[in-house]
């Protein structure tokens, strides 16, 4: 059962030529550029709720951090901020979790006016409306023009 050179070397391009097609196909290369737009787009939002929304409510809430709130699961853990009391032992993050949810809202609620708006922009396109149908009238007279040119 030992392969040539050759033959190994025939298998080899066929798996690449199979792998080539595959991965042009035209769903893989959409999926390909949706996940790139995506993360663009989710790197966009996530700055935007971290650098621009969370100091808001910050401010508004008087300089809460709601991301360094914990509770500790033993007597161990007596640090002040969530770094320090993870090296010291198990801790209950909340704070993180609800920083995290909060983000998510955030995100998916952007994420539906985006949707919302281009939704709104593809029903501007289907109700625009369809040039008026001829009317019989119309139509006689376009077939007698055009046999009036074939003579």
């Amino acid at each position: 059962m030992d392969l040539t050179v050759r033959e190994t070397e025939a298998k080899g391009q066929q798996m690449l030529k199979e792998f080539r097609d595959f991965a042009m196909k035209g769903n893989v290369v959409d999926l390909a550029v949706g996940v790139i737009i995506g993360a663009a787009f989710g790197a966009i939002v996530s700055s935007m709720v971290a650098d621009i929304i969370m100091p808001i409510i910050g401010a508004i809430t008087g300089g809460l951090d709601f991301s360094n709130y914990f509770t500790g699961l033993s007597k161990a853990v007596t640090a002040t901020n969530l770094a320090d009391a993870k090296k010291q032992g198990a801790v209950l993050a909340w704070g993180n979790f609800l920083t995290l949810t909060l983000n998510f809202i955030i995100i998916a609620f952007v994420l539906f006016l985006v949707i919302r708006f281009i939704n709104t922009l593809k029903r501007k396109d289907e109700a625009a409306p369809a040039p008026p149908k001829p009317t019989r009238q119309e139509e006689l007279l376009t077939e007698i023009r055009d046999l009036l040119k074939k003579s």
